[in-house]
């Protein structure tokens, strides 16, 4: 379990590692092209939802737990992305199967 932190530890949400490690790169593209957006998620002690207005100027940690890094699936990057540009925002989608046409890592 990794932890996405946003600004301080106080607006921090617990991600699973694969999950974030996808999320990561999402989150770096958008920003590297100074798309700021909104990144909504459910909290996993089911106590809700956190949305977050993500922006350049706003510090931002990913916190692994575990020493390896995951397999990357290209396709669940892909359709992250389309999230993140679309009228709702990111939202974690389900991971699809793996393209097995193209390389199972970024």
């Amino acid at each position: 379990m990794g932890r996405f932190i946003y600004d301080t530890n106080a607006n921090s949400v617990d991600i699973e590692d694969r999950t974030l490690a996808h999320l990561r790169i999402v989150i770096m593209n958008k920003l590297r092209r100074s798309e700021p957006f909104m990144f909504d998620i459910e909290i996993g002690d089911g106590s809700g939802r956190r949305s977050f207005w993500i922006h350049p100027a706003v510090p931002i940690q990913f916190h692994f737990f575990g020493s390896r890094l995951p397999r990357i699936n290209r396709r669940w990057v892909e359709e992250l992305m389309l999230a993140a540009s679309g009228p709702n925002g990111l939202t974690i989608v389900p991971e699809p199967d793996a393209d097995e046409r193209e390389p199972a890592e970024i």
